[in-house]
């Protein structure tokens, strides 16, 4: 990992709101802590001696890691005969191409496998999300331009 790519992390956590975030890649952790009480960002990288070569873990933030579960058990017995599609990576959610443009899914609409439901913006890259169930969306559970965290709750579908 070099110089561009940490600050372009650290640039990345700053903007999402979380507090911390762990990162071990071989022989490298990167811890990035931003406060409240101050403005700027911390980074620690610190050489670790022996590491399995393995998949980045990143450690979200407890608090935005409990509020989509609370979502979820509170309407639980609700949604259960719903699919959840969840995001598959940590970025900015957006729900179209861009602001002038309509929305890639709505509430009511009918999607098919394949089907592009939304972008997720992660480090200037922008990702299509796409359906893999067929049904009805009969719920949008992220606001446009917010940040997501992995496997967060993003629709409900119907798949009847």
């Amino acid at each position: 990992m070099n110089l561009k790519e940490i600050q372009g992390l650290i640039k990345f956590v700053a903007k999402s709101g979380a507090t911390e975030v762990k990162l071990e890649m071989n022989d490298v952790k990167i811890t990035i802590k931003t406060g409240e009480s101050h403005k700027g960002e911390t980074t620690i990288i610190q050489q670790l001696p022996t590491v399995a070569a393995g998949v980045p873990q990143i450690a979200p933030q407890p608090q935005t890691e409990a509020a989509p579960g609370a979502n979820q058990s509170s309407s639980s017995d609700d949604d259960s005969k719903y699919i959840t599609v969840k995001s598959p990576i940590i970025g900015t959610f957006y729900r179209k191409s861009a602001p002038d443009q309509p929305s890639f899914a709505e509430v009511g609409d009918n999607i098919k496998e394949g089907d592009v439901l939304c972008i997720i913006e992660a480090m200037k890259l922008f990702n299509e999300i796409e359906s893999e169930v067929t049904g009805k969306i009969v719920k949008v559970l992220v606001d446009d331009s917010t940040p997501v965290e992995f496997d967060q709750p993003l629709f409900l579908v119907d798949p009847s």
